[in-house]
Formats: C-alpha cells, structure tokens, sequence
C-alpha cells in the first residue's frame, strides 16, 4: 500500500464529509435533517443530492448506479442502470435525477415472500435509506435501500431494524428523562460484529462439489491432527494469508469499513476480522458488504473464503459474535457500568430490562440465530448452546445479589499482581469472558455469540431491539408517577427485586456445554430448541405477534411470512445437500470404492497364480465390499427419503421430516463414506481430504 490508511480510508463512500463539501449548505442542511430525525426528502432536494452525487461517482470510475438491498434470501441483491441517456443527433449524456436516487423496481415475485408476491402480483420497490452512505464499487454507484412489496410489506432484512432502531431510541429516551437525561433526544444501538471465516486453495475447492454447492463439506473424515494441540489460534500468519488479509483490510478501508482486527482462530484455515463499533444499521450494511468484499479478494489470491458456519466437521465452527450496545446522541454509552456498578442506578435498570427481556423472549433471540447451518455449530467448539441464558460474571452478579438482599455490595478494585518487578501490575476486568455463554456481558456491551458467520446481522439486531423496546417501555410505565419525587430510588430498586426475583433464571455464569447445564436449563424452565426447525414455529406465538405489532415492527401478515420463508429455507437448504450426496457419493465415491475393490481383486488373482499370499488384499476388499454395499444402500435409500419428503405440501412438516429423516440418513451415509476413505489410497480417492485442504494454504 503506496498510500496511508488516513489518505485511503472512505475514498470510495459519499460521506458526511463528501456531501458537506459537494452540496450547497442548504440542500446539506435540510439532508441532514432528513437523516436525524426521519424527515420525508422532497424532490427537489432530492435532484441536488442525485446529481451531485453522480458527478462524484463518475470521477470515481462508475458508469452504473444500483439500488443495493437485502432481501430474504441471506444475501443481498443489485440490478445496474448505467447513467447514459440519449441526446440529440445520436449523443448521450450522463444522467441521474431525484426520482431514480430515492425509488427503483425490482420484481419482488423472484424473491422470497412468503407468500405476500406472486408472479400475477410481482410489483416491489426498493426507496432508499439516506441513513446509510452510498459508495462506489467495480464501476458502480452502490446506493442502500429497503425493499418492500406494491402492497407496502416489507420485503427484506433491513426494513425491520431501521424500525426497531426508531422504537428503542423514542422508548429509552422517554426511560432516561426519568433519570434526569434531559438533553438525550437520541438513543441508537450500536454493533460490532466479529467476522470468522475459513480459507482454502481454490485449486482444491474446485474439485469439491458440496463446497461448490452447499457452502460446507459433506463427506470427509477428520485428519490426524485437528486443533488438540491449539498451535493455530493466534499463531503467525502465513505469508499466503497475510498478504490476503493486507489486500482485505484496503479494499474495506476504502470503503469507510473500519477493519479493527485481524487474526488467526482456533480451526486450522479459519481467521477472523473484527471492525470498530458503528450503528446497528450502518453495521449491517457494512457486514454484508465485508462478506462480499472477503470472498472477492480471496479469488485475486487463489483462495475461496468459506463463510459457511460448519464447512468442516469435527473443528470449530464460524460464527459472527454480535457485540451490542446502546449509545446516546450525547455520547454515553448505556452499557457502560461505570467505576462503581452498585452507585449506577441508570445502568442497574437497563442491565434488569435486558435480562428480564431475554428472558421472556429467549425464543426469539434463538429464532435470530436459527439455520441450517447453525444448526452444525452451535453447542461445541467453542460455539454457544442452543439454551438461551447470560452471562453477567461474578462482580455484576454480586452487585445483583446485593440489590435483592438489601445490602451494600462495595466494588472491589482488583490488581493483577504479575511476580515481575520489570513488569507493572494491570487493572483486573471486572468479568472474566465466558466463550459458552450465548448472551455474555463484556464489560460495556453484551456478546452476542450464537449468530452464525453466514448471516445477516439485521435480524438479531432488529429483535434484540424490539425486546429492550418493550421492557423499557414498561419500567417507564411503571416508574413514570415517581419521576422527581422522593420515592423514586425506592420504587426503582423495589422494581429490580421484582424483575430479579422473577427473571433471575436466565442468568448462569457456568459451562454451557455441559451435560448439567442442559439438566439445570430444564430445571429452571428455559426452553431447549435444538435445532432451526424446533424453533421457527415460535416466531408467531402471540406474545411475539404483539410486541412486534405494539412497535410496528411487523404486521401479523409480514411475520407469518418470514416464518413461511425460515421454514422453506431450512428445507430447500438440507434437500441440495442430500442431492448433492447423492450425486457426489454414484458419481465419484461409489465408483472409486469400486475400482479399488477391482485392483484389490485382481492383485488377489495375481498372488494366487504365483502361490503368493494375498491375505491383506483379501481382507481389505471384504472389508471394502461390505461398506460399499452399505454405502449403495444409504445412496438409494436417501433418495427414496428426499424425493418423500418432496412430496410433502405443508411447510413445517416438510421442514420436520428433513430434519428427522434426511438429515439422519445423511449422517449415515457420511459415516460411512468417511470409514472407506480411511481405508483407500489417496491416490484412489477423488477428493480432496481434510489434510490436503486445511494445511495447504
């Protein structure tokens, strides 16, 4: 890099910056109060910005512009207009108005829905989002939108958390006038989003069909070593990675993406990026974008980078531990217990409406992480349960304790005491970090651990938002008559015993992966859903149909929809994965197993001529015959149970049936794929192993 980050950074992004330098100070001035406070743009305004805006993307090299969205198929989507429009005698010229900036139209009949579009009704419009910036990318205006059907419902990820983004800030600033903040007029939810991912020669995924297909490994027995030794997790970086992780960390620089952190994780291949705190829709945003930018570079480079969360079985798993918090517009950060926890009655209360909201709500927060391929992840490896509870560690927890006990807990200023006299002794954090917990308190935020790598952070965000919405919404309800009076401290510590006394169940500072743990859980009455399909259906309980319909989150015709989409994703997800077994096991394994069987019979044939012993050869090819026959058996017996479960009309029965039936028969066949490739010679096995791809970069 000939150029310094400070000089790189943004260059591609319309930024505040830009557009205060570019627009005229009115049209910036009343642009900036559409953005704040949620104002409808007018189209005249609305031309200055466009045009300005396409006289800076063409000095950038573009010739396209695109309304960027994210639908509900996991990723996001763009359809490019170039700017050329004609001219007289033939001519063109560069064109870019108001109307074309704030709406455009895709088909939304070709995009997941739920039902609510259908080809005879395909009519969807994305408008967009001036609260995210717009940038340039390979020739192209990218410009943020949200997507939403003819008939006005909502049509993509991001629609919902800008909305719950609007309840949480008009609740909690209605919550902390309560406390005396009355200069807040702005709560946002912030997020940090820890990106882990997997990368390997491209060379070697080009001859694997299920990564090609399915995003993760199929068949595969696990290497010799794995990551028993620990030698991987922030070990030097390769050459081959770092120079991938250089070009990475300019391409996102360039585009306002503040890549903070780089690593190697504890898998073999597997990395992480980390970028700087930013708002829960900025971050989205920029997330999907991170994704996107990841997988391009690692082609300049030879490699595919692998955002399944699962792509290999029997090492860690990928997730994107979604760090949370919530400042104000004048610079406080609401989960920032302070030096004292016990004296911050502000902090105390909102700690409770978390944990009392996660509580009540633990469905929805193990729906926000809910696929396919998380169902693979999460409960080892490093990986969270799928019990939803938090962790607070031991000072908030005796801080909690105190409160329900009614005494003074005092704060322990703790020093670690090194044994070095070279070395100065360090503050000790007042939690340790707890790598089980799904929901963990991390100092001045809450960890998110359970999203999986692959997905789109608006949902848990926009859940996550809605549930902090609805409790402080009730703690303002109930404090509301106190507020300037003597009682009040009173009546707010009388409310968090209550909300402890009730709720305290959700709090578990211990291993989540143990088999105690799961006994305690039922116990207590936390609910256990396993897997995607156990808990899907619980998206349109009534009590989660009425906070989302209290905050305008979701109509009651939008969320049954998403649930119809969830369900049908998870079922068309597992049906390319047993195809593709199916395809990769007749078309390759199968006949490798085969022919091997033949050498080994024709080697047996040999030795008997010439009155050798052929005992080795003998036993390998019973050995190798019997599983091939099993492994014929398992082929033709999970197609039997695909094509069944193909003929299945209703959504979650079909969903259930590939969970119980396909997805068993599939384990099988692995297993027993895995065992013949134990036994062959690689040089007979067409596939890359597990060695040959987690060690070669």
């Amino acid at each position: 890099m000939t150029r310094s980050v400070p000089e790189i950074f943004a260059e591609n992004v319309f930024s505040d910056e830009v557009m205060k330098a570019r627009l005229p100070k009115n049209v910036y001035k009343t642009l900036m109060k559409t953005i704040q406070n949620g104002r409808q743009l007018d189209m005249t305004t609305a031309d200055f910005v466009a045009n300005t805006m396409k006289e800076w993307a063409i000095e950038k090299g573009a010739t396209h512009y695109t309304h960027w969205f994210q639908p509900l198929t996991g990723s996001t989507a763009e359809k490019h207009d170039s700017f050329i429009t004609p001219a007289s005698k033939g001519m063109a010229i560069m064109e870019f108005s108001g109307k074309a900036l704030v709406k455009g139209e895709p088909d939304a009949s070709s995009f997941p829905s739920g039902g609510l579009r259908q080809t005879s009704s395909a009519r969807g419009y994305t408008a967009w989002d001036p609260t995210s910036s717009c940038f340039v990318k390979e020739g192209s205006l990218y410009i943020p939108t949200v997507f939403l059907s003819y008939t006005g419902e909502t049509l993509d990820k991001k629609t919902p958390l800008l909305r719950s983004m609007d309840a949480l800030s008009s609740t909690a600033v209605k919550f902390l006038k309560l406390f005396g903040n009355e200069n807040v007029t702005r709560v946002t939810s912030t997020v940090g989003a820890e990106q882990e991912y997997f990368l390997i020669d491209k060379k070697m995924y080009d001859r694997r069909e299920d990564l090609i297909l399915t995003g993760r490994t199929l068949f595969g027995a696990k290497p010799p070593k794995g990551q028993e030794l620990d030698d991987q997790y922030f070990a030097n970086l390769r050459p081959r990675i770092a120079e991938y992780m250089a070009d990475l960390d300019e391409e996102l620089w360039k585009l306002g993406i503040y890549s903070k952190t780089k690593h190697n994780e504890v898998a073999p291949a597997q990395h992480e990026m980390a970028p700087v705190f930013t708002t829960s829709n900025l971050g989205a945003d920029q997330n999907e974008l991170a994704m996107e930018v990841m997988e391009k570079v690692a082609l300049k480079h030879g490699l595919v980078c692998l955002l399944h969360e699962k792509p290999f079985e029997g090492v860690n798993g990928s997730g994107k531990h979604n760090n949370w918090s919530m400042a104000t517009d004048d610079g406080q950060n609401l989960l920032d217990p302070g030096d004292t926890p016990m004296e911050n009655l502000q902090f105390l209360t909102i700690l409770c409406a978390l944990i009392k909201g996660i509580d009540e709500y633990s469905d929805l927060m193990r729906i926000s992480a809910a696929s396919a391929g998380n169902d693979h992840r999460l409960g080892a490896d490093e990986a969270p349960p799928a019990i939803i509870s938090m962790f607070l560690g031991e000072e908030l927890d005796a801080v909690l304790k105190a409160i329900e006990e009614d005494y003074v807990y005092k704060t322990q200023t703790r020093a670690f005491e090194i044994g070095i006299n070279a070395l100065p002794s360090f503050p000790k954090d007042s939690t340790d970090r707890n790598r089980t917990s799904p929901f963990a308190f991390t100092g001045n935020r809450f960890e998110f651990r359970m999203v999986g790598s692959s997905d789109n952070i608006a949902c848990p965000n926009a859940l996550l938002n809605t549930i902090v919405a609805e409790e402080l919404s009730q703690f303002t309800e109930i404090l509301e008559p106190f507020k300037n009076t003597d009682r009040f401290e009173e009546e707010v510590k009388k409310l968090l015993k209550t909300v402890l006394k009730e709720h305290r169940r959700i709090i578990f500072n211990g291993d989540g992966y143990s088999l105690e743990w799961v006994q305690e859980a039922k116990r207590r009455g936390l609910p256990n859903y396993p897997s995607t399909v156990d808990c899907i259906p619980h998206y349109t309980d009534k009590k989660n149909m009425c906070i989302f319909k209290k905050f305008g989150i979701y109509t009651e015709n939008e969320l049954k929809a998403r649930t119809e989409v969830l369900l049908e994703t998870y079922s068309k997800t597992i049906r390319i994965e047993a195809r593709t077994m199916i395809q990769m096991a007749r078309k390759q394994l199968l006949p490798a197993t085969l022919e091997y069987i033949h050498k080994l019979c024709d080697s047996i044939a040999v030795k008997k001529q010439v009155g050798m012993s052929s005992a080795v050869e003998e036993k390998m090819a019973e050995k190798l015959n019997d599983l091939a026959e099993a492994f014929y058996d398992s082929i033709e017996n999970l197609e039997i149970q695909v094509n069944h479960a193909c003929e299945i009309k209703e959504i979650l029965p079909q969903a259930r049936f590939f969970h119980d039936i396909v997805v068993s028969e599939m384990e099988r066949m692995r297993t027993t794929s895995d065992t013949i490739e134990r036994i062959m010679p690689c040089s007979q096995w067409p596939i890359p192993d597990y060695s040959a791809m987690i060690y070669n970069v």
